[in-house]
């Protein structure tokens, strides 16, 4: 198993060891010792699994009080996970980095706590699975508009939530997370 540093601070990208035989293949996609061992030293209390058709973007989400730090990991299909520097007063605010994970590839990122996250799908249909390291809290959801940040996305054209598409660009996002 390597753990990968991004060029983010604490954004790590996993790649596991996957054991092939005839019967197909094995490998672990959490075990709390080696992960601490490899820089995610945290306790992760909520498991989510979704499923998206392609074209599908789904962030750029965060929480502001209890922010949540993200395992993530595609279980079906093909997505670009991305993870973006949200902390006040970080020399890397508004910073991105982008990861392909697969079913094929079995590869995971570590977004921590103070960043926001989303995705897009690039294959027919994924499914992806992340843990969480807190509850999921409604009234404390916060994110910032998908063409924002001056991510890469490999799509133009994506699908969003009502939701999503009425987050405000991450400028705007930057001056509430900096307001007392």
């Amino acid at each position: 198993m390597r753990f990968v540093e991004t060029e983010l601070p604490g954004v790590l990208l996993i790649e596991p060891e996957v054991f092939h035989d005839p019967r197909g293949f094995f490998l672990e996609t959490f075990h709390a010792a080696k992960y601490r061992q490899g820089g995610i030293a945290y306790d992760f209390v909520q498991d989510n699994q979704s499923q998206s058709a392609q074209g599908t973007l789904r962030g750029l989400h965060a929480q502001r009080r209890k922010p949540q730090g993200k395992l993530v990991r595609a279980i079906e299909g093909e997505i670009f996970d991305v993870a973006v520097d949200i902390r006040p007063g970080s020399k890397t605010f508004g910073r991105w980095v982008g990861a392909t994970l697969s079913a094929d590839n079995f590869r995971q990122i570590f977004v921590p706590p103070g960043f926001a996250h989303g995705f897009c799908v690039l294959s027919a249909m994924a499914q992806v699975e992340y843990k969480c390291t807190d509850f999921y809290d409604r009234a404390d959801e916060i994110g910032a508009r998908w063409d924002s940040a001056g991510i890469a996305w490999p799509i133009r054209e994506p699908l969003l939530s009502p939701k999503d598409a009425a987050l405000p660009p991450l400028d705007e996002l930057r001056r509430t997370l900096e307001a007392p």
